[in-house]
């Protein structure tokens, strides 16, 4: 199954050592993906990430490494405009963010 993750899921996954998402993330055989947007989302709160997790920065950058190695990234350009609709239709009601399209907000 193809799975897309957003960022606050990359997030919680980071800040807790006793996440679930983690181990989701690292374990199953599911195929994830995420709009290559989720970086600049992830870096927008690096702070707050370093805050939560405790972390000395090294070890939040390889945490965010191994974690990033089983996500497909999307560049968002290559998203076909019915889909962009598709995920707006799902997203409008909840956050709008969650589509990964910046220049669509």
């Amino acid at each position: 199954m193809k799975i897309i993750i957003d960022t606050n899921i990359l997030f919680s996954a980071l800040i807790s050592t006793q996440s679930h998402l983690r181990d989701i993330l690292l374990e199953s055989e599911e195929e994830f993906y995420a709009p290559n947007y989720l970086f600049v989302e992830l870096f927008r709160y690096k702070d707050k990430m370093m805050k939560y997790t405790k972390l000395l920065e090294e070890e939040m950058y390889e945490y965010l490494n191994i974690l990033t190695e089983k996500i497909h990234f999307i560049q968002v350009d290559f998203i076909s405009t019915e889909n962009r609709q598709i995920a707006y239709d799902l997203c409008k009601d909840k956050d709008i963010k969650d589509i990964g399209l910046p220049h669509l907000i």
